[in-house]
């Protein structure tokens, strides 16, 4: 997935320092609070969100539509459904 500079979050979590399943649990509560279509960006610490973030998405039907790893933090965008 590339990055998308029109990409832009309603909301934005900064889950650094957090490791799972910290990081989901937010973004989970945090998408509840959301209208559907809606953007959320989560930045992470954890390299194990890569993967948590993949399988959140499949699980909950929300869309994963951009993940990018910058040095040590990871950045998901999820599309709420």
């Amino acid at each position: 997935m590339t990055a998308d500079s029109t990409t832009q979050a309603a909301k934005e979590i900064d889950t650094r320092g957090l490791n799972c399943p910290l990081p989901i649990l937010k973004a989970k509560k945090a998408l509840s609070e959301m209208a559907s279509g809606d953007l959320l960006r989560v930045v992470s610490t954890d390299p194990g969100s890569m993967r948590d973030f993949q399988a959140f998405a499949k699980q909950t039907g929300n869309d994963l539509v951009l993940q990018e790893s910058r040095g040590e933090e990871f950045i998901h965008t999820l599309k709420r459904r």
